[in-house]
């Protein structure tokens, strides 16, 4: 039984997560709809970020940017030259931001696939910051956690994001 609630916590952990998506139709050219189902955005193991394509109708000449941008964080541990460890906590780091800016055809826009990926051991240790250039720095290992991640499409003209996930 132990050994099965551990294999369970383990599918939990690695599975990928879904977050809800918001639709704000007074940010958009009236009749503006989703022609084929709306963008969903998951995580993998590695904790990289991906968002589906969609096709938006009803939006006449009227084009839109689409933004997609992650922010982590991880544990850094700085070594001095006599074996003392200091735990350090490091800023969130935002990673590959990814941008599209497709243009408006025949009445609708294709909205493109995003995504980013977790940032590199050497970007998280860069943005940690040691007592002095003397420390060893080392990230602990399954530190890494994805803290927030944003992802919108806005109308061009239009003070808001028309869709947001989260």
């Amino acid at each position: 039984m132990k050994n099965l609630a551990l294999v369970t916590l383990a599918a939990m952990l690695i599975a990928p997560a879904a977050w809800a998506q918001t639709i704000n139709a007074a940010n958009a050219p009236s009749g503006a709809h989703f022609a084929t189902a709306e963008p969903t955005c998951t995580t993998d193991q590695n904790l990289n970020v991906s968002c589906t394509a969609a096709t938006i109708g009803g939006v006449g000449n009227t084009n839109i940017t689409v933004t997609l941008t992650a922010s982590y964080s991880g544990t850094v541990t700085c070594t001095n030259g006599g074996g003392k460890l200091v735990d350090v906590k490091t800023k969130a780091v935002t990673s590959g931001s990814a941008q599209g800016m497709p243009s408006a055809k025949n009445g609708q826009i294709a909205v493109p696939a995003l995504s980013v990926t977790a940032p590199s051991t050497a970007s998280l240790l860069a943005n940690a910051t040691c007592p002095n250039g003397n420390w060893t720095k080392s990230l602990v290992g399954n530190s890494v956690t994805l803290v927030s991640f944003a992802y919108t499409i806005t109308f061009d003209g239009f003070s808001g994001a028309y869709f947001s996930i989260p």
